[in-house]
């Protein structure tokens, strides 16, 4: 499904059926209750793009969807080296920076990509991949994990243990990393991931020779349990938020977690982790977008890691949507972010 900015209308890929191209009509417009709570360059960004597309959840369900990259991302930037590798049931993709390794070996940054658990790919976050090589000087994997509704909870998990597990088996012979410098990160639902891979990494088999230093979570879901009428307000006063309303992550947790009575797993809600597990995460930044039904889940999963002896910086990005950090080229609020990951990234290699 891809939109066409000079005529106004939606094509499907060229994988699914039927395929069609016609005049579109506004689908998603910015809602009343949040339209006033968005910067300008966002709401006109919005309106020239994002309105025109389907809400996900109102289409029958193709995997073809999955192939086309919405609008506003920057392009990759051109590494030293890109190499795949294939893991127990899926595959990753390796960027290294162009030069020398350090004598040491290079740090390493295993990333997740963002989509609902059920859109991306291998290359869904190079633009973000390829920056963080470049700005943090560190080798970056990003994991193709498995997607839902083929692959439903706890595939993707399994997929992020197994990526960690393939480094502590291969990274210094394959990768040239040094095992004393390993962080994780991930948007959204990869963020989600890459929380859990923090706190289950203490305990993986083959064990860590180094616990991991760093995760960088960029508007994080932490709570698979919460609602409109849970506890975190942001849920219902940004319950119509542009593309992710809590309509639409309603939908997505559905197909991820068909299973409600898992939702409360600490591995797909970290927030609901007891504070044993809390106090083994690595140091930690996290990523909030001010108009996000996800911001204060987010901050109370911060606070919980701080109350666990975690060392945690919160960055709140003002009048941007959830999602703002897959729009760097075209909100200012987005290439702050990518900025800010970077040298947070870099901070934490460098410190280590």
């Amino acid at each position: 499904m891809k939109f066409d900015s000079a005529t106004n209308s939606v094509t499907m890929s060229e994988d699914s059926e039927p395929q069609s191209k016609t005049k579109a009509l506004p689908s998603q417009p910015l809602h009343p209750s949040v339209i006033l709570k968005l910067d300008p360059e966002y709401i006109e960004f919005h309106n020239a793009t994002f309105q025109y597309l389907p809400p996900v959840y109102t289409i029958p369900w193709n995997p073809a969807f999955r192939g086309p990259k919405l609008p506003g991302t920057t392009k990759p930037l051109e590494v030293g080296k890109i190499q795949d590798y294939e893991l127990t049931n899926t595959d990753c993709r390796t960027y290294t920076p162009p030069g020398e390794k350090p004598q040491s070996g290079w740090p390493l940054f295993i990333t997740f990509h963002g989509g609902g658990w059920m859109f991306g790919r291998i290359d869904s976050d190079a633009s973000f991949a390829t920056r963080m090589c470049l700005n943090a000087n560190c080798v970056v994997m990003s994991v193709n994990y498995r997607l839902a509704p083929e692959h439903p909870y706890p595939a993707a998990v399994e997929d992020a243990i197994d990526s960690l597990q393939w480094v502590v088996k291969h990274g210094k012979d394959k990768l040239n990393v040094d095992m004393t410098r390993i962080a994780v990160g991930g948007t959204a639902e990869g963020g989600n991931l890459a929380a859990a891979l923090a706190l289950k990494a203490p305990t993986i088999t083959p064990p860590l020779p180094h616990p991991l230093i760093f995760q960088l979570l960029v508007v994080p879901i932490t709570d698979n349990t919460s609602t409109v009428t849970s506890p975190h307000a942001s849920w219902k006063t940004y319950e119509h938020a542009p593309l992710r309303t809590a309509k639409a992550m309603l939908w997505f947790r559905h197909n991820y977690l068909p299973d409600e009575a898992k939702r409360s797993d600490w591995l797909v809600s970290p927030l609901l982790a007891p504070e044993d597990v809390l106090s083994g995460a690595p140091k930690t930044w996290v990523a909030v977008a001010e108009v996000d039904i996800l911001k204060d889940e987010a901050e109370k999963y911060a606070e919980k890691l701080e109350s666990a002896g975690v060392n945690v910086k919160v960055v709140c990005y003002e009048k941007v949507p959830h999602m703002f950090a897959s729009l760097d080229d075209v909100l200012s609020a987005g290439k702050r972010l990518v900025q800010d990951a970077g040298e947070a990234l870099k901070e934490a290699f460098l410190g280590s």
